[in-house]
Order: C-alpha cells, then sequence, then structure tokens
C-alpha cells in the first residue's frame, strides 16, 4: 500500500545508457547537426550577435568622442574670436605663451625648490 502514495527513488542515471538512446534518435542528431553549426555562426559569426555587441560599444565611444571634439572645437572658436577683437586676451597670450613683456617690465622666474 505504501507504493501508492509514495514515489519509488530513483537509481543514478546511467549515462551510457542516456548517450546510446540520444545517439540512435535520428531526428535528435539531425537537429543537433544543424542546430549546433548555425548557432555558432550566429554568435560568433561576422554578422553575429558578438559582433554587433562590439560595434554597439565601439559606435558609443565614437559618438562621446564626437562630442568632446566638438565642445573642443567650440572653445578654440571662441578663442580664436577673442584673439581677432580683444587686445586684453592679445596681451594676454602674448605674455603666457610667448614670455612677451612691455617696454621697460622686467620678468622674474620663479623656479619651484625641488
Amino acid at each position: 500500500m505504501d507504493n501508492l502514495f509514495y514515489r519509488k527513488r530513483k537509481g543514478r542515471p546511467d549515462l551510457r545508457a542516456l548517450l546510446r538512446k540520444l545517439l540512435r534518435n535520428r531526428r535528435l542528431m539531425l537537429a543537433l547537426v544543424i542546430a549546433v553549426p548555425l548557432a555558432g555562426v550566429v554568435i560568433f559569426g561576422n554578422h553575429g550577435i558578438l559582433q554587433r555587441i562590439r560595434l554597439e560599444r565601439r559606435k558609443t565611444e565614437l559618438q562621446e568622442q564626437i562630442r568632446s571634439e566638438e565642445s573642443e572645437r567650440k572653445a578654440l572658436e571662441e578663442e580664436s574670436k577673442k584673439l581677432d577683437t580683444d587686445r586684453a586676451e592679445i596681451e594676454k597670450v602674448a605674455r603666457e605663451k610667448h614670455h612677451m613683456a612691455r617696454d621697460g617690465e622686467q620678468v622674474y622666474r620663479v623656479t619651484p625648490a625641488k
């Protein structure tokens, strides 16, 4: 009577027998022969999923680089406009970049202590 209410314990599955059974199933083998290479091409091929992910990542990197280059270009355009019109900006650049001084001024260079 106990057998009606309780499930019987199953022993360890025999892997060799299971493998033999799977190898005999022709439909399953045909599906595996077709599906495994097809899945490999879809995932790892030139137009596969991994390549798509790489290209998307590269696209976002390039878009970010474009944004930073555009902001740098705008800053350089503004600096160029200032140098065309603003005499104070011209003098600032001449003093800082080219170490120029007005007549009668003395320039002192301070070197940091080591």
